[in-house]
């Protein structure tokens, strides 16, 4: 009988496809199954299976159904868990369908994710308990569809801060992008479409908040509650609606890495809803919050804020830099103040500029040499509102606040000196509108931390030894 070539050319390409079922696509399969059981086996309870296998070519290993019953209560579930390319070195981790669900003190918590890809992780099997925090490294991780929640009151224990409680809060996030994972660092983090709930969060009540965007960059020492710090943070388009609080944001962004010579905080758009706030609070409090808001706002009971805290520094020589300082806030209808300083300052002995601000948080053991700051404080509103309420709330007339508040600021005056006499006299005089803008430069002292420390405990010399000017635009 003779064979057509077609025939032997499908004979030979079935033979080859038949290698793979035979070898390595079953030592993949047992090799899924043995490790997905190891990684449920710390702890007592009963992890189901579906089904474990491999593509007909090979490059794919997969798990069906995953399902573990801890006898603590907490559940594991996994639609599917895939391995793909090489299983001991693979390029991506996928699993679909992922739910976690903890019982403890009679509270439930529970984290889902539609989809969770991890691209060229250090290993195939990932905890689904703690991808985050069992030591894994990743090029890449991408959540879809995230969701946290929990039952009954929660500790937040924000370190640095008071703990503070929250019952019942709820985070989604739509999608979650991390890159250059690693078990203390994380290059940058992204999230989008963020939304969350809580009740009985501090001071500010029940409450829901929206986020269009978070990015992190340069996340460390991500082991430790204290020390963890990121080189850059930023959100956009923050919405909050609280029972004590109803606030909109357009931009945040924190910029913590100052080895590279700046860094700083700025803040976009940030509007207070004052008159809802005041309509939410209790009935005891509205009428001193009213007054407040209509100094503060004119009536129109909204209150918007931008803000800019730029700071940078030069290095001098091997011990000193030059710290420079810009700082504006503006309250729209109501006041701007600015505040900017350059001021040279010494460094601790045996420490690299640059490596010092990289890490810096606070300026305690640095040494300012002289300098200058200026500070301007510009009224939009604010102070010519301010006689009335004041007045009224004292049960006097205007005429009669603005002479006592003149002979206050005499008195104060002949009490610290005259460069305070023209900065109390210059405040009343923007009252009275005689003066928008009222401007303060100091001139610092050359010095060791033994004369600012003599400055500090002495203020009534304050004036002459840093230079203190003081006048009215």
């Amino acid at each position: 009988m003779r064979l057509s070539r077609a025939f032997l050319s499908r004979l030979a390409l079935a033979m080859v496809l038949s290698v793979p079922i035979a070898g390595p696509a079953l030592a993949d399969a047992e090799k899924l199954e043995a490790d997905l059981r190891a990684l449920f086996a710390d702890q007592p309870g009963e992890l189901t299976i579906g089904d474990v296998s491999e593509s007909l070519l090979g490059g794919e290993t997969r798990a069906e159904g995953l399902e573990y019953v801890s006898e603590r209560g907490e559940r594991v579930h996994v639609d599917r868990y895939v391995v793909e390319g090489d299983y001991d070195d693979p390029d991506r981790v996928v699993l679909e369908g992922l739910k976690v669900t903890e019982e403890e003190d009679g509270q439930t918590g529970t984290i889902t994710a539609h989809r969770l890809v991890v691209v060229e992780p250090s290993r195939p099997v990932l905890s689904p308990r703690g991808v985050l925090a069992d030591g894994l490294e990743a090029a890449e991780l991408t959540a879809e569809e995230l969701v946290i929640a929990r039952s009954g009151r929660t500790v937040l224990d924000t370190a640095g801060e008071a703990p503070r409680s929250v019952t019942n809060p709820r985070l989604t996030v739509e999608r979650l992008h991390v890159r250059d994972l690693a078990p203390d660092t994380i290059g940058s983090l992204e999230a989008t479409d963020i939304a969350g709930s809580g009740e009985a969060f501090g001071e500010i009540g029940d409450g829901e908040f929206t986020l269009g965007a978070l990015n992190i960059e340069g996340l460390h020492d991500l082991k430790s509650q204290t020390e963890a710090r990121a080189d850059r943070v930023e959100l956009k388009n923050l919405d909050i609606e609280a029972q004590r609080l109803v606030a909109t944001l357009e931009r945040l962004l924190v910029d913590g890495d100052m080895a590279d010579g700046a860094g700083g905080l700025w803040l976009e758009s940030l509007d207070l809803d004052l008159a809802r706030m005041i309509e939410l609070a209790p009935a005891e409090k509205r009428t001193r919050l009213r007054m407040m808001s209509n100094v503060l706002t004119g009536g129109n009971g909204r209150l918007t804020l931008d803000a800019a805290f730029d700071g940078q520094w030069k290095s001098l020589d091997d011990r000193r830099a030059m710290l420079l300082g810009e700082s504006r806030v503006t309250a729209d209808d109501a006041f701007r103040w600015t505040f900017d300083s350059e001021t040279p300052a010494r460094l601790p002995e045996g420490v690299d500029p640059s490596t010092y601000f990289a890490e810096v948080k606070g300026l305690d053991d640095v040494t300012l040499l002289g300098g200058e700051v200026e500070t301007t404080l510009t009224d939009l509103g604010l102070f010519g509102r301010l006689p009335a309420v004041i007045a009224t709330s004292q049960g006097m007339s205007e005429e009669e606040f603005m002479a006592q508040a003149r002979t206050q600021a005499k008195g104060l005056g002949s009490l610290f000196g005259p460069e305070f006499a023209t900065l109390f006299g210059g405040l009343v005089d923007m009252m009275e509108g005689k003066a928008s803008e009222l401007v303060v430069h100091f001139t610092l002292p050359e010095g060791d931390e033994q004369d600012l420390d003599a400055l500090a405990d002495d203020p009534l010399v304050l004036p002459s030894k840093l230079s203190m000017q003081v006048h009215t635009r």
